[in-house]
């Protein structure tokens, strides 16, 4: 919202020494964000004078026209300039601006020769002197306006301050004149004139024009008023060009600009008909399926069933509350003409000026709010303007259908302002306070508050109350912060998956969150059989992609995205995990219940709908490919293998306490796994996860590098962690033996060391496998697996009687249970 300073002051008794400071913080205090505030006498520098033609002389043998001019400037010798405009003649008085001074935009004026003569400053125009887009002849004052040698910045309105606010899009009253000045009013405690407060004729039976207003929601209110035998060549009144080009808005006509100028001064916009190029009455109607309108910039558009049209016999002529019609529009001959002032539904018109990318001023207005009360008046000023300067005859009739509701009533606890804001506000205050917004209180406890209709804004009790510390002064709110209620901080899960997070990092691994969506074909991507049940995944209606609108049901495909997209950027050695959820739906085949929303609804309802909710589990995830441990100058490196992948999964299972001995490492097939590199993780014997080396098929779709592994587990599915007690620190000295067995290729290493650990009893400290060993020598389908033992007694040191007692009781229950043999026994 641009304006100027003089015209604020029409509507508002402003302090006289106002400095530009004051005005930026007032403003700012009253919730407009200033964007700039500029002193239009400062844009010129040096001598910008008045000038009276004395002589002129034409310059001949160029390509253009060219005058020599002598200028009284009030000095006492002529000033002699060169100029290429003709619109002035001999005894005209002009603006010049003298040899040291400087235009808008830093164009410099100095003396120099041109044309074969002396120029001595320049004669300017509106364009030069930033006062408007005329650039075809320089600015002619009127006669006796002033002496030569005055200062031509008053002359000209370049003595005045031109302000730039940006407003919120809940205020748009503050979009005017009229709202900012009566904003002012409230900052400054000074008088305020409403410039809609005019007399203005009421609504007669007989109409200027037939009008049918067929939907009373999209325009609620729809007042018009007809102008005859105006001249068309009438050009518009100085005061109102400038204030137009001040507020950055291009002059047309004077109709037209008639129109800008109140949308500006009362916020009301509004548009002008040539009422003889209307056919037959006009009708306020939605756009039917089909209908197109040529708007004012040329443009042919289809409409939508929403959009808001005023039609006439032939069809749409308007875009109603955006744009005009080609078809109706002023004409440079048009002499009758139908003023049009409406009120529209705001909601209408913002998805209108975003459907059709036509945001205009406004329809900027219309989707913040406009008063609906001020349509007659603003039809009166503009009648009034138009045929002071038009000439014309304005009918005395008035339409005015207005199907406007009225606002309602708050009801606002007196005390809420002061709980909310943590200041004291007396009642009466609250009143006070409420009643220069314009709202009418009435009542106690609590207050009855009627909001003024120019404030659309006010709907609830909190809105009242931000206008009681808005107008109370934000100044005056302590910068403190409010009091934090207790909690219980983070939960279980919430520590489960930062302990998690942080033992992942802490191992080397690098954290990334990536988007929950896939594309359907994910899953044959990565080998899911047809009936596996992660295939089932929720589509969204409205996906950020249409080529990604699933739902992940494991964290897998955009986890091996990232793998594959820095594979691209030239990254090779990569170790990467994501926490996050997985969205697995029910499989049913019922919809939801609809639910209403004029009542709760019932338990059985809420159940229903949440049934088909998806469960949300939340996921681990690894990948790897490349080196786990680097080459060098110290030797070859290490590839990343299936047993990285299995033992981050242990990593994160002891990170979220479980015990080693509750964790179970087993062979399984599972996609997108190598079913011969595949690990089932089970955690008291109920599976939570996989982890292994990809399948080669899956890796040549991926396009990712052979042997690359990945591991997926369910953090939920991890059973709560037990509370331990800590054990004490032995003192005394380890035992250390090593025990090879041999057993069958099928048993699972882990399980072995679970069955050691329980027939080694108390003593055994840990356990540990350190040599897998097959040969044929062993037998055919056995295998040699080695593990060092190491016990240790709190209070003593344990004699080799007792270590041999404790490895032959473990080595007894492992042979128990699986047929195991020490090795060379």
């Amino acid at each position: 919202m641009k304006t100027s300073l003089s015209w604020l002051r029409d509507y508002v008794e402003l302090p006289a020494g106002l400095t530009a400071e004051q005005l930026d913080s007032a403003l700012t205090d009253l919730g407009m964000e200033v964007e700039s505030i500029v002193d239009q006498a400062a844009t010129i520098k040096g001598d910008l004078v008045v000038g009276k033609v004395l002589t002129i002389e034409e310059l001949t043998g160029f390509k253009k026209p060219i005058r020599f001019c002598t200028v009284d400037v009030g000095r006492d010798t002529p000033q002699e300039i060169v100029c290429g405009a003709r619109n002035f003649v001999e005894g005209d008085l002009v603006v010049v601006i003298l040899p040291g001074g400087e235009l808008p935009g830093g164009f410099k004026i100095g003396a120099r020769k041109t044309y074969g003569r002396n120029s001595n400053g320049m004669i300017c125009s509106a364009r030069e002197l930033g006062l408007g887009d005329d650039h075809d002849g320089i600015v002619v004052l009127p006669a006796g306006v002033a002496a030569p040698g005055t200062d031509a910045r008053p002359v000209v309105g370049l003595d005045d301050v031109l302000v730039e606010v940006e407003i919120t899009p809940d205020r748009g009253y503050q979009m005017s004149l009229r709202g900012m000045a009566r904003e002012l009013s409230y900052a400054f405690s000074a008088a305020y004139t409403d410039p809609a407060r005019i007399e203005a004729p009421a609504a007669t039976t007989d109409v200027p024009h037939p009008v049918t207003v067929e939907d009373t929601v999209g325009c609620d209110r729809f007042a018009a008023r007809v102008v005859r035998g105006i001249d068309p060549k009438a050009p518009s009144p100085d005061w109102m060009r400038r204030r137009l080009t001040a507020a950055g808005i291009r002059t047309i006509s004077l109709p037209v600009d008639i129109t800008n100028y109140l949308m500006l001064e009362l916020g009301q916009p509004m548009h002008v008909f040539d009422l003889n190029r209307l056919s037959g009455g006009l009708v306020v109607r939605r756009a039917r399926a089909g209908e197109k309108l040529t708007t004012l910039d040329g443009v042919a558009r289809a409409l939508d069933a929403e959009d808001m049209v005023i039609c006439d016999d032939t069809g749409p002529i308007s875009l109603a509350a955006v744009m005009g019609g080609e078809t109706s529009e002023w004409q440079p001959e048009t002499v009758d003409v139908l003023l049009e002032a409406a009120h529209w539904d705001p909601v209408m018109v913002g998805r209108t000026a975003r459907r059709h990318k036509l945001f205009s001023e406004a329809a900027k207005r219309w989707e913040r709010g406009v008063d609906p009360t001020i349509a007659l008046a603003a039809l009166e000023r503009a009648v009034q303007i138009l045929t002071a300067h038009a000439g014309g005859t304005a009918d005395e009739r008035v339409l005015d259908i207005d199907h406007v509701a009225a606002p309602s009533v708050i009801l606002l606890d007196p005390a809420l302002p002061a709980q909310r804001i943590g200041l004291p506000y007396p009642a009466d205050q609250v009143i006070d306070l409420l009643g220069q917004v314009g709202c009418r209180v009435t009542g106690s406890s609590p207050l009855e508050v009627t909001p003024p209709s120019w404030r659309p804004d006010l709907l609830a009790p909190i809105d009242l109350v931000e206008e009681v510390a808005r107008l109370g002064g934000y100044n005056d709110i302590p910068s403190v912060l409010p009091p934090a209620r207790g909690g219980q901080g983070a939960t279980a899960a919430q520590r489960r998956r930062r302990t998690v997070g942080r033992a992942m990092a802490e191992n080397g691994y690098v954290e990334v969150l990536s988007y929950p969506f896939v594309a359907p074909g994910s899953a044959d991507l990565l080998g899911y059989p047809a009936d596996d049940p992660r295939r089932s995944a929720v589509r969204l209606s409205n996906p950020l992609s249409e080529e990604e609108p699933l739902l992940r049901t494991s964290l897998l495909p955009p986890l091996l995205a990232t793998i594959k997209r820095n594979l691209g950027r030239g990254k090779r050695d990569l170790a990467l995990f994501e926490t996050g959820t997985v969205f697995l739906p029910p499989l049913v085949t019922t919809a939801p219940p609809m639910l209403g929303v004029d009542r709760r609804p019932t338990d059985e309802e809420w159940e229903q709908a949440n049934a088909i909710v998806p469960d949300q589990p939340w996921h681990l995830a690894v990948a790897l490919a490349g080196e786990a441990e680097p080459s060098g100058w110290w030797g070859g490196g290490r590839p990343a293998g299936w047993a990285d992948a299995v033992q981050a999964a242990r990593i994160a299972l002891a990170a979220s306490g479980m015990d080693a001995a509750r964790v179970t490492v087993a062979a399984a097939e599972q996609a997108p796994w190598h079913p011969g590199r595949c690990a089932a993780i089970a955690v008291d014997g109920t599976v939570i996860g996989y982890a292994g080396e990809l399948h080669p098929a899956v890796v040549s779709a991926l396009e990712l590098p052979k042997r690359t592994c990945a591991m997926e587990i369910s953090l939920d599915a991890i059973p709560p962690a037990p509370v331990v007690q800590a054990k004490r620190i032995s003192t005394f000295p380890p035992a250390l033996i090593d025990v090879a067995l041999v057993l069958d290729r099928s048993v699972p290493s882990a399980a072995v060391e679970t069955a050691l650990a329980a027939g080694a009893g108390e003593l055994l400290e840990t356990v540990a496998l350190f040599d897998v060993y097959e040969s044929d020598q062993l037998g055919e389908g056995k295998k040699s697996l080695a593990y060092k033992l190491t016990f240790r007694a709190p209070d003593r040191t344990l004699t080799s009687e007792e270590t041999l007692a404790a490895r032959d009781a473990a080595v007894a229950v492992a042979a128990s249970r699986f047929g195991a043999t020490l090795r060379g026994a």
